[in-house]
């Protein structure tokens, strides 16, 4: 299916109780972390996006066995040494998380590897993960202006290593923290802020030895790691859009099911009620040490606009561009600072945002870190996703309680985190036609 671009009308209630995909960060680290175990691993649940699929064919070309088996996707590891040199370069697509986890396991192998992306990914930046790599051992060049194409060069031997982030983020953590498994000895990341945790959940879980103290997290090198029978949380990320929808349109109440609520990922929930939002979570579960829970939300209540605390930021940057659209429909002015990188995503995130919010009536002032919303009505109009998902789907939201239609153009990269999105969305009542749809024969 090929899509181009999404008409949304205003909306009648949205209703019903939701099934959404797998968590895209779980996923990739699923598919990492099972091809260099021992053993099988299966997996149930996983995203069957773009970019989780870049990251399984990287490990297919580099000899490791990963197929479909009904409802679960069945990967035969090859052990900590078994991968194999790939052929050619391998191409990541839009994938940052493939690119940037993937350059750090790599890192510690024997032979040569090249990733390369498409022109979105071929413009971010890789300093930031190459340079702890580096003072590990790593031999890595890169385009001028440390972008992709990221080039590994063999080495014998990957060091162990103590790193203090200097940015809040999860990549680059994990990066030094997939390298260190090569290592001899203890890798130790420091954190400046608290972020995401699922890669050192996920090898505590296939047996690494993971050692977490406040903003510490240290991990034992040359681990056994033996495959394990893993089930994929339903991804947040893709939730906020519908927590916000239920927020939005009047009279409606959603159910979302078996959600992933990792404390490190949900900032989104506390900065909405905050707001005066209306959100439950009941029936709560442990799957894998990831905490998983149903989130029902309701449009009962008036949202009034806030100040960010930045403290928050890193556990909701994603959700960053779902939130702004609630903050324009809020009563006041809302306040989102300390979020500098949402410049590198997959678009300038801030930039998107706020052009996106001016092309529809919203007033709004754009900082170096953030921007300034104030509370409004949105009008129909035309908004350009830039070819990012999380801008496409934000503003579809926005849609749903507009006086006129939106008009969303480039809307094809939806796929890469939530290829079911439209499906969802017109299940529970949202209005959204999808245009230039091509199905494939």
């Amino acid at each position: 299916m090929h899509l181009t671009r999404f008409r949304i009308r205003q909306s009648g209630p949205l209703s019903g109780r939701l099934t959404l995909p797998g968590d895209k960060s779980i996923s990739h680290r699923s598919v990492i972390i099972g091809s260099i175990a021992s053993g099988t691993t299966r997996i149930r649940g996983i995203l069957q996006g773009e970019d989780v699929k870049r990251t399984m064919q990287a490990f297919r070309d580099c000899g490791v066995r990963i197929e479909s088996q009904g409802e679960w996707l069945v990967v035969e590891g090859v052990g900590l040494d078994g991968l194999n040199a790939p052929r050619s370069e391998i191409y990541l697509g839009n994938s940052g998380t493939s690119m940037r986890l993937l350059t750090g396991l790599f890192s510690a192998q024997n032979f040569e590897t090249v990733f390369t992306g498409d022109e979105s990914l071929s413009r971010r930046p890789m300093e930031r993960v190459v340079k702890p790599l580096r003072s590990m051992g790593a031999n890595i060049s890169l385009a001028e202006g440390g972008t992709p194409p990221v080039r590994i060069h063999p080495i014998d031997e990957i060091k162990a290593i103590e790193w203090n982030l200097t940015v809040a983020s999860a990549q680059v953590r994990s990066a030094i923290l997939l390298a260190g498994l090569y290592a001899k000895g203890q890798t130790r990341v420091i954190e400046p802020k608290p972020i995401r945790n699922h890669t050192s959940i996920m090898l505590a879980q296939f047996g690494c030895k993971v050692h977490r103290t406040g903003l510490e997290v240290t991990i034992e090198g040359r681990p056994n790691l033996q495959g394990q029978q893993l089930e994929i949380p339903a991804d947040f990320s893709s939730a906020a859009f519908f927590i916000v929808a239920g927020l939005l349109v009047p009279r409606s109440e959603l159910v979302l099911k078996k959600i992933g609520v990792n404390e490190t990922r949900t900032g989104l929930l506390s900065a909405l009620e905050l707001m005066g939002a209306s959100i439950q979570l009941d029936n709560f579960e442990l799957v894998g040490n990831e905490p998983i829970a149903a989130i029902r939300v309701r449009s009962d209540s008036q949202l009034n606009g806030i100040d960010l605390a930045p403290a928050l930021v890193p556990l909701m940057i994603d959700e960053i561009p779902i939130l702004a659209i609630a903050a324009a429909r809020s009563k006041g002015r809302t306040v989102i600072s300390g979020c500098e990188e949402l410049r590198v995503k997959e678009s300038d995130r801030i930039r998107t945002v706020v052009i996106g919010l001016n092309a529809l009536g919203i007033e709004v002032e754009e900082r170096p870190d953030g921007m300034i919303i104030e509370g409004g009505t949105f009008q129909g109009g035309q908004v350009d996703s830039f070819g990012d998902h999380r801008i496409a789907m934000a503003f579809s939201i926005a849609g749903t309680v507009a006086e006129g239609e939106i008009e969303i153009l480039n809307c094809d990269c939806v796929n890469t985190s939530f290829p079911e999105f439209t499906d969802v969305a017109r299940q529970c009542g949202m209005e959204l036609v999808v245009e230039g749809e091509q199905v494939d024969e």
